[in-house]
């Protein structure tokens, strides 16, 4: 691969609409020029022997069965760290519709 320059670093941002200083080119010039290298790396390795793989060791979810069992709060205690409350619930303001 080529190596990336300030003019096409520019473009890009220009592209995405992005305002960037003479100094931001610089440094992301430097900063994609080395994910470039280290993306050659890594193609240097990726053979088609070698099987893609999303992670190094194998992984499995561990799950637990779900069990209802006696609640250690009390109403009270549950609410008592909440910024406001009505009678047993929460009380939120509305995030959409009317303004408050």
């Amino acid at each position: 691969m080529s190596e990336i320059t300030a003019e096409q670093v520019a473009h890009l941002a220009n592209l995405a609409r992005i305002a960037l200083t003479d100094e931001e080119i610089e440094h992301l010039t430097t900063e994609l020029g080395q994910i470039m290298h280290a993306v050659e790396k890594v193609s240097e390795v990726a053979t088609p022997e070698v099987p893609p793989t999303s992670h190094p060791i194998p992984m499995q979810n561990v799950y637990r069965d779900d069990v209802v069992g006696a609640t250690v709060l009390t109403v009270d205690e549950a609410l008592s760290g909440a910024p406001e409350s009505d009678d047993s619930r929460f009380k939120v303001s509305a995030i959409l519709g009317e303004e408050q």
